[in-house]
């Protein structure tokens, strides 16, 4: 029995209209099992996570406003899809925000006891799946489809590194496959759907964990990996995998293909379209990855897989926004080596931060990061402990692979270079 693994992001289930027509996707798929990951609707996880923000500052209006907000989101998309006000749905929905309203009242009564950021965020940030899933389930239980909702939380395991947890494979193997073979056994393999979040898991306290930002791709890669699955489909809001982000280049072309290795070069390299972390299981057991437009779904889109050979003529463009370049100096202008490196890397590793490129002279050694403005000004201050530290924010970060002379004027023109790094495949350029 094969089973067809599906992920909707929150660009395909941000309102009403769009979760019907995720329910006309499946229609398409009416004779094969299903498992069906979805993502936190439309922008709420940004909005979960200002709620967070006003929790941690202990900002008791702002978070007031924030939950509200959240709230009433997600009551006009119930009330947008079901036609009853006593449905079962709304009581359900309801009760999760009311879980959530307890959870903060808790912890603002008891701040001196509150953990850390990152475990807090997975506990809050969470409710967006939750809530999400719980609202399509029951569209797709209305619509006739044969739909079980389960907890990703009872299915992915993982240790306790909060907002970047780590897959325990073999036990979530085992429990995957104990809980939803049965289930797909059970009904015949025929058109039944499993349901469950994407971005979540737990430890093995049972605490609330999530597999990094973006996390719902990874999170469908573990069910197919997990299942034997043949393929795995991922529906955007764009007709495939493309040369450019459409947000910042006009006209971006649909690559009708791509290897696993250029997949995981683009994913590594920052591109939007797939989370880096979901390319490995894929591989590892050649399932194929589809990327598809949920506006159009009968179109073909991008198949990445195996090739035994592949090529490519047309550069591919990644753009990272709002970085920030460090550059170290020893304080006795010696040069950088082995030791000094070292120790950078495990700085910079403590504090979660991840280095987009990176370039080393004789007496300096620059990086080039995402600006967060919580980690940000910790980092520099440990950072300056050992070395003269000078730093520039508000550059952007592109990277283009397969390049040619006219594609890397295409993205300087104009600008100025602050960083610049070759490769035989792939250039990668600060500019300010």
């Amino acid at each position: 029995m094969q089973i067809r693994v599906f992920k909707f992001g929150g660009a395909s289930v941000n309102n009403a209209s769009g979760i019907r027509n995720v329910a006309s996707i499946l229609h398409r798929y009416t004779g094969s099992p299903i498992l069906m990951v979805i993502s936190a609707m439309g922008k709420m996880t940004n909005a979960f996570e200002q709620l967070l923000n006003h929790y941690m500052e202990h900002d008791p209006v702002a978070m007031v406003e924030a939950f509200q907000k959240i709230q009433e989101y997600h009551l006009q998309i119930v009330k947008d899809l079901f036609a009853d006000g006593d449905h079962f749905v709304f009581k359900e929905v309801e009760s999760l925000l009311d879980q959530l309203k307890g959870y903060l009242r808790k912890g603002h009564l008891y701040s001196e006891v509150r953990p850390g950021y990152d475990y807090e965020y997975d506990q809050i940030v969470s409710y967006g799946e939750l809530i999400s899933t719980a609202i399509v389930h029951h569209y797709l239980v209305e619509s006739g489809f044969n739909c079980q909702r389960f907890d990703a939380r009872e299915l992915i395991c993982t240790d306790s590194n909060y907002r970047d947890a780590k897959v325990d494979w073999k036990t979530t193997a085992e429990v995957i496959q104990n809980t939803l073979e049965p289930h797909f056994m059970q009904m015949g393999g025929r058109g039944s759907i499993a349901l469950t979040q994407g971005f979540i898991a737990a430890d093995k306290k049972k605490n609330t964990t999530t597999l990094g930002r973006e996390g719902s791709d990874f999170s469908a890669a573990i069910f197919a990996y997990c299942l034997k699955s043949r393929e795995m489909t991922i529906w955007k809001d764009v007709p495939g995998v493309l040369n450019a982000d459409p947000k910042y280049f006009e006209n971006p072309r649909r690559l009708p293909s791509l290897s696993y290795r250029e997949a995981i070069e683009l994913a590594y390299y920052g591109a939007s379209i797939i989370h880096p972390k979901t390319i490995k299981p894929l591989e590892n057991a050649n399932i194929t990855l589809n990327v598809k437009s949920f506006l159009l779904p009968g179109h073909r889109g991008t198949t990445i897989k195996h090739f035994d050979v592949w090529n490519i003529s047309t550069p591919i463009y990644i753009f990272k926004p709002n970085q920030v370049l460090i550059s170290l100096s020893p304080r006795d202008f010696s040069f950088i080596v082995e030791e000094n490196l070292s120790q950078i890397f495990e700085i910079l590793s403590s504090h979660q931060v991840k280095v987009n490129m990176m370039q080393n002279s004789a007496i300096s050694f620059s990086v080039c990061v995402d600006h967060d403005a919580r980690k940000l000004p910790i980092l520099l201050d440990v950072l300056r402990e050992a070395y003269e530290i000078r730093y520039n924010e508000g550059l952007a970060l592109f990277t283009i692979r397969h390049y040619t002379p006219a594609s890397v004027k295409k993205v300087t023109l104009g600008r100025k270079i602050l960083m610049e790094q070759k490769s035989r495949n792939t250039i990668q350029i600060v500019v300010g």
